[in-house]
């Protein structure tokens, strides 16, 4: 019972953690953005401000500075570490893999179920300098806070308390969760959940929160260029039927996903040294 108890209460706090990194860093984004498209818009002061925001943020939950007694523990916690080459090239291949498959998902289900498109704001009325650096820093903002939040600090506790595929599994779940802002259906949060597994596994293949990032980045800007903005066009097959895009798409997810599994399990067979000399990834301080 004690020890049942304390892994719930793990999970509480690596949810805590996880949703106070990432409120933090989006929530001043979205203040900074707002203030600044209503005050001067022709001036995107905004970017670098959060840009400036985000490595100061990468580098205390990385272990800098004060206080020094939790320096070691947040290290630990972020696992910023680097890996070698061909680690990082096929995480990034399995990872690419998966969010054209994940895009091709999102879009089928779209066609499936209905739902409300997630907002996207306009920026066409703005120049286009501060259109462009706009998109750059929100495809920045999202990958650095949720990959220090869930795939770093969340799921470094969680893998404390249990193996590593229920600590992905954890770990995405609460991921899908700070994603019900854009809606409680149950077809959105399938992806997020899918997207938190994706980063989730090769966080936990390779030891470290570094060779999701890039991938995360291009994710989110496909999302936001490419899928988001056409969701409130895109109709349902049960009233219009379905057209060569219906299953363009269809065969996409399929096609992807069955290319992204064999990608992972050679990430996983590189990445191996990495687990066999770090073991768990982690030692039984606390963050």
């Amino acid at each position: 019972m004690r020890s049942f108890l304390r892994k719930i209460l793990m999970v509480a706090w690596s949810a805590v953690l996880a949703f106070l990194i990432l409120g933090f860093g989006q929530r001043l984004w979205g203040a900074l953005l707002v203030t600044n498209l209503k005050t001067t818009p022709a001036i995107p002061w905004a970017v670098p401000l959060m840009g400036l925001v985000l490595w100061l943020m990468w580098k205390y939950l990385g272990g800098s500075w004060w206080p020094r007694r939790t320096s070691e523990a947040r290290r630990r916690c972020l696992r910023a570490m680097r890996v070698p080459a061909p680690v990082l090239g096929w995480a990034f291949v399995a990872g690419l893999l998966s969010i054209v498959a994940l895009a091709g998902y999102w879009i089928v289900l779209f066609q499936l179920v209905k739902m409300s498109p997630n907002t996207v704001p306009d920026l066409s009325k703005f120049p286009w300098l501060t259109t462009a650096l706009v998109i750059v820093m929100a495809s920045l903002v999202s990958p650095v806070t949720e990959e220090s939040a869930f795939r770093g600090y969340c799921q470094v506790i969680l893998e404390r308390e249990f193996n590593g595929t229920v600590a992905v599994v954890i770990s995405s779940f609460l991921f899908a969760m700070a994603h019900v802002t854009h809606g409680l259906l149950w077809p959105k949060l399938l992806v997020y959940f899918l997207v938190g597994v994706v980063f989730g596994v090769t966080a936990y293949l390779t030891r470290s929160t570094i060779p999701a990032l890039p991938v995360h980045i291009i994710g989110d800007m496909i999302f936001f260029i490419l899928v988001w903005p056409y969701d409130a066009g895109r109709n349902l097959v049960w009233e219009s039927g379905t057209d060569k895009w219906f299953w363009i798409h269809a065969g996409q997810a399929v096609l992807f996903t069955a290319l992204a599994i064999p990608a992972f399990l050679r990430l996983a067979k590189v990445s191996e040294p990495l687990r066999a000399a770090g073991g768990s990834g982690i030692d039984n301080g606390r963050a």
